[in-house]
């Protein structure tokens, strides 16, 4: 049960895209599970209140994850060789179908929630597998942890390895039997789940959106983000005006059903019009669409057109699970777009993709990313105390670095919904 403490330190977290909060030895109050406020001085109404010190230490808000596949864990790093489709078929599909064997899935999925467990991460929206009984297990587990997330078990019933397909009827069964035995779980929830339009039929998607309306559900799936999917996609459904509307026309495009896609890397104007009418949020994957070879999402228009934006490390298209490098991808491919593809963008800066990490992408769980008053409780503490420098930094400097230099081992506490998981 969430309790009422302090917690002092150096306290930053994102006010907006261009705006960081930064407070020196300040103390941050969570009322029975929110946040009630920073302060430099401590209100005389909070001095009875039980305290957590962590000296000078940085406490952020807590990150969220927008888009990555737990099931991809294992060969994480592996075969960047390849682009997308490529390494679907080569790297991606071998690996998920080996969660039907459920006695991998409780190694794999051990892993997997282990390493976001210790991380910097508080909220994630996660792909699992087709199978069911796999899926479960991974939202046992990330119950168990105590983090914040939303659980996909895929769907596809087309252009896909026969070992990884489902009949379409059986698909949606199946669906809908782990979203009500998914009912039991507190801090885990179902989100539907297209794996992406080439793998999954008319007749998959319109159950997909029935479901989504009769259990009020979230969608998640990918879109726009590699050439040959965008063309794939137009070859199949040759009436859409774009890739977003192949989601839009089952109810599975936001606006009642809050969805996320990812990646948006060739998104046209309508479908950026689309998505911003929709309400869409975009998870921008920087590591995973350099590693594919997808290309360079124009993120900076996303922001600047007031579009719903967060990040995603996409595991395993991007290497790990650390939104801080994903944080520094999103910075340095940004540079690049704006000096080879599109000068009127400019790159982005720290505290827009610290925004993004946080407030932006925590948004889709709803008041959540910030430590303005009533935000729920996520907080990270991180302990850089053993970064050598021979200069004296700045609290946003310090964790500007933790952006390059990664989160590895740095991270020392951790709070979701107000409880204190380690």
């Amino acid at each position: 049960m969430a309790k009422s403490f302090i917690v002092k330190g150096n306290i930053i977290f994102s006010k907006s895209p261009e705006e960081l909060s930064v407070n020196e030895g300040s103390y941050l109050v969570c009322e029975n599970g929110k946040s009630a406020g920073v302060f430099k001085e401590l209100p005389e109404r909070y001095a009875n209140l039980p305290m957590d010190d962590f000296g000078e230490r940085l406490i952020i808000s807590g990150l969220c994850d927008l888009h990555l596949h737990a099931c991809q864990y294992a060969f994480r790093g592996t075969g960047m060789d390849l682009e997308l489709l490529d390494w679907l078929n080569t790297q991606a599909f071998p690996e998920e179908a080996r969660y039907e064997n459920l006695e991998y899935a409780e190694r794999a999925y051990d892993m997997f929630v282990q390493e976001l467990l210790s991380g910097p991460t508080t909220s994630a929206v996660i792909f699992a597998t087709l199978h069911r009984q796999a899926s479960l297990i991974l939202m046992e587990k990330l119950e168990k942890s105590g983090l914040r997330s939303l659980v996909g078990k895929v769907n596809m019933d087309r252009n896909s390895p026969s070992y990884l397909i489902e009949e379409t009827a059986a698909s949606l069964s199946e669906t809908e039997e782990w979203i009500k035995e998914s009912a039991r779980f507190k801090k885990t929830g179902p989100i539907i789940t297209p794996r992406f339009t080439p793998s999954c039929s008319d007749t998959l998607m319109e159950g997909l959106g029935k479901l989504q309306k009769k259990y009020g559900l979230p969608v998640q799936s990918h879109l726009s983000e590699n050439l040959d999917e965008v063309e794939w996609v137009k070859k199949l459904c040759p009436d859409c005006e774009d890739y977003g509307e192949t989601y839009e026309r089952f109810g599975l495009f936001g606006d009642k059903s809050k969805t996320v896609m990812a990646h948006c890397v060739y998104s046209s104007e309508s479908e950026v019009a689309r998505m911003k009418r929709r309400g869409v949020y975009i998870a921008h994957c920087p590591q995973s669409n350099t590693n594919l070879t997808s290309g360079i999402a124009p993120a900076r228009l996303y922001l600047k057109e007031g579009l719903n934006i967060g990040l995603g490390t996409d595991l395993a298209g991007g290497a790990n699970t650390c939104l801080f490098r994903t944080m520094a991808s999103a910075v340095q491919v940004s540079k690049l777009r704006w000096r080879l593809v599109d000068k009127s963008l400019p790159p982005l800066s720290f505290p827009e993709v610290f925004y993004m990490a946080s407030l932006g992408g925590g948004s889709f769980f709803g008041k959540v990313g910030s430590f303005d008053k009533d935000y729920i409780f996520d907080a990270v503490v991180l302990d850089d105390s053993g970064i050598c420098s021979p200069r004296p930094m700045s609290l946003s400097q310090r964790l500007e670095r933790l952006m390059y230099l990664g989160c590895d081992g740095l991270v020392t506490g951790k709070y979701v919904d107000g409880i204190r998981l380690f």
